[in-house]
């Protein structure tokens, strides 16, 4: 069994983390679109260049996959966790771009135990993630159900 660091125990509300930061690359912006969202505007600089975008820009996917990749990287594959049943209020409020550096956040906005999993603590989050100019490029609330230290 893995020895996890993290529990739910170790989570307190409004408490803000930096999840790191990311830089997206045309070449990659491409990669994934041509993949997962073959949009023009995210696998073709050409054509994308007389959109209203005027350039590339990544998916929205790509994006929130990035944010997932920065919480894994900080302490989420060392956290004790079942994972999530849904995120909501998700949003994306300005385009990223090669060369866009997004720095994630995560912030704990409630924190409850659970009723039918004594073992268990669910919390609600604030995830966000703000480019090099200072916009908020992406805003997410998930919910995620993380075991306690004493799993009685």
């Amino acid at each position: 069994m893995k020895n996890y660091l993290y529990f739910w125990e170790d989570f307190e509300i409004n408490q803000e983390v930096n999840l790191g930061t990311y830089e997206f690359t045309e070449d990659e912006i491409i990669e994934f679109g041509k993949k997962f969202d073959p949009q023009y505007f995210h696998v073709d600089p050409k054509l994308s260049k007389a959109s209203e975008y005027k350039g590339l820009i990544a998916s929205g996917w790509h994006t929130c996959s990035v944010i997932m990749k920065l919480m894994c990287d900080k302490f989420l594959n060392s956290t004790n966790t079942l994972g999530s049943p849904g995120i909501s209020n998700l949003s994306w409020f300005h385009p990223v771009r090669p060369g866009d550096k997004i720095t994630g956040y995560w912030e704990v906005i409630e924190k409850r135990e659970s009723r039918s999993k004594p073992s268990m603590g669910i919390m609600k989050l604030k995830i966000f993630g703000i480019n090099q100019n200072r916009e908020t490029v992406i805003n997410m609330v998930p919910t995620i159900f993380i075991y306690k230290k004493n799993r009685n």
